[in-house]
């Protein structure tokens, strides 16, 4: 097997070649999962726009893909920025009207602390498999009264982090982490980024459930005593 980028192997995915995700390591048990471009590609459907609903204001777009979230919130009249690590998505997201970049989360992003809301679509609050220090970052995003709407896994998942490599035919990516967080565990990861769980939310999808956490900065406390 020859060993690429994830990018690389992400961008063939994106145009059509066959690929799956798998576990790094031999021991792991992880069975290959076709990763799911043709969902990315498509239109937002249903659930889709069952989360979008739960955006407000100008809103990023952290690891957008192919960008029918962000073309979708566009279209509903939002300022939106999509950002992707991945050159050929943001390409692909361009192609839908979306004013994307390629960029990293981690790295310095326009208009920090004034965004009203960061949207972590399809499992997104798993990149870099530390989904804690991921959302502090995020947390640096927002406005103070700003919103984190993040999809996540169903009841009884936890935190799963692990190494795994993208495979598309005889080629493999590099080792990356990922992270898949499960709706029982967003309240104490939330805590741990500094923020609280505002509200949640469940759609019927047709064939499955799909989870979505809105986080916000908690309120402030508010003392009863009185002064003197």
């Amino acid at each position: 097997m020859t060993e690429l980028s994830f990018s690389e192997l992400f961008a063939r995915a994106l145009n059509g070649t066959p690929c799956t995700v798998i576990g790094a390591a031999d021991a792991s048990g992880d069975a290959p999962e076709a990763l799911p471009v043709g969902d990315w590609r498509r239109p937002a459907q249903k659930s889709d726009l069952a989360v979008l609903d739960l955006c407000e204001g100008v809103t990023i777009d952290v690891g957008c893909g192919p960008g029918r979230m962000a073309a979708a919130l566009a279209e509903r009249g939002h300022d939106v920025l999509a950002i992707d690590v991945v050159a050929e998505s943001v390409r692909l997201a361009r192609e839908r009207g979306v004013v994307a970049m390629q960029h990293d989360v981690f790295e310095a992003l326009p208009h920090e602390g004034r965004w009203t809301t960061v949207l972590l679509a399809d499992g997104n609050v798993g990149i870099g498999g530390d989904p804690a220090t991921l959302l502090r970052r995020v947390r640096e995003l927002v406005e103070p009264r700003g919103r984190v709407v993040v999809d996540l896994a169903g009841p009884g998942v936890g935190i799963a982090s692990r190494w795994a490599r993208l495979q598309c035919g005889d080629d493999v990516s590099r080792p990356f982490r990922w992270s898949v967080v499960g709706v029982d565990a967003i309240e104490d990861l939330a805590r741990a980024a500094g923020l609280e769980v505002l509200t949640l939310h469940v759609v019927d999808d047709d064939e499955d459930e799909r989870w979505t956490a809105v986080l916000g900065n908690p309120a402030p406390a508010t003392g009863s005593g009185a002064s003197s």
